[in-house]
């Protein structure tokens, strides 16, 4: 196995399959091509197609780690012969993310040929995660899910701090304070869905509460009212969603 692209993906995947018994050669660093029947090239999105030309004809499998590019970036290598896949770890690697960070998390997997996708979806597994084949139909929907349940949530509660600054609360003192709340909340959506994890003024009807909380993000934060308002709008939506008839 070859893995191309020295980031933290391609670093903690080297670690990862390398602890999970699979031979490694890398992480390579640009345009260099690391030795393997099976390359993985572990690069942005934006360079995947000139590594694919790197490596092409290097191995008979060459796949990607993207969610969002389809299988057609790696048109290069498949051109030379090599049967192309998609692996896309549903999980993020911030700085210092050790291997243990694949086990037990969602995997997009994708195949030119039923054994590229074989290739992604035995990785898949040595890794300890859940495949789930994607076609390239999907991936824009796929990837825009992913980012509104994880990047958007990190700007949501990054919000959440400037607004319990005007409590008078400091951010890292509000990270202790929301995170718990946070987690438990992850947890109940994940168990029993949003509407029945969904708890709050809106979901009680108290728009009291929630006129007072508007004017409180007005006068601390004002640029984020329009977040505020259709936010509010949404989840009284949701709230509506699952009332009585």
């Amino acid at each position: 196995m070859g893995i191309v692209g020295a980031g933290r993906l391609g670093t903690a995947m080297a670690a990862a399959l390398a602890g999970a018994g699979v031979p490694v050669d890398g992480p390579a660093g640009r345009g260099e091509v690391p030795r393997g029947d099976v390359l993985l090239l572990c690069v942005p999105d934006a360079e995947i197609a000139a590594a694919a030309e790197t490596v092409a004809g290097a191995a008979p499998f060459v796949g990607h780690t993207s969610g969002a590019t389809p299988l057609g970036a790696l048109g290069a290598a498949e051109r030379a012969g090599a049967e192309v896949f998609g692996l896309h770890p549903l999980q993020t690697f911030p700085e210092g993310a050790g291997p243990d960070r694949f086990a037990g998390a969602g995997c997009a997997v994708a195949g030119s040929t039923p054994g590229g996708l074989a290739i992604g979806r035995d990785l898949a597994e040595r890794l300890g995660m859940r495949p789930l084949e994607l076609h390239d139909e999907g991936r824009a929907a796929y990837h825009a899910a992913a980012s509104i349940a994880s990047n958007f949530l990190v700007t949501l509660e990054s919000a959440a701090e400037r607004v319990a600054a005007g409590a008078g609360i400091e951010p890292g003192q509000a990270r202790a304070l929301l995170a718990p709340l946070v987690r438990t909340t992850v947890e109940s959506w994940a168990e029993l869905g949003p509407h029945d994890a969904l708890t709050g003024p809106i979901a009680r009807g108290d728009e009291t509460t929630v006129a007072r909380q508007r004017e409180a993000v007005a006068e601390i934060e004002p640029e984020l009212l329009d977040l505020f308002d259709a936010l509010v709008a949404q989840t009284r939506a949701l709230a509506a969603a699952g009332a009585p008839a």
